[in-house]
């Protein structure tokens, strides 16, 4: 379906509709940004993970047993 066929198809709906559309289709944008932005942030800060000691150091007691202190 081509994007006018879409258009053609939204100017037949009630505004009710028509807002749910542009809602969903909002939502739908921001998700897929914010997901994009988070995978570029990931990779940019890859190196920096593997490499500062600062960054990791309470990985290195990750499987030490805890036990809560009461």
């Amino acid at each position: 379906m081509s994007a006018a066929e879409i258009l053609e198809k939204i100017n037949q709906l009630s505004s009710a509709e028509k807002f749910f559309i542009i809602e969903k289709t909002f939502k739908d944008l921001l998700k897929a940004n914010s997901s994009y932005q988070m995978s570029i942030a990931a990779e940019a800060m890859e190196n920096e993970y593997k490499t500062n000691t600062e960054l990791t150091a309470f990985s290195n007691i990750d499987f030490e047993d805890f036990y809560e202190a009461k």
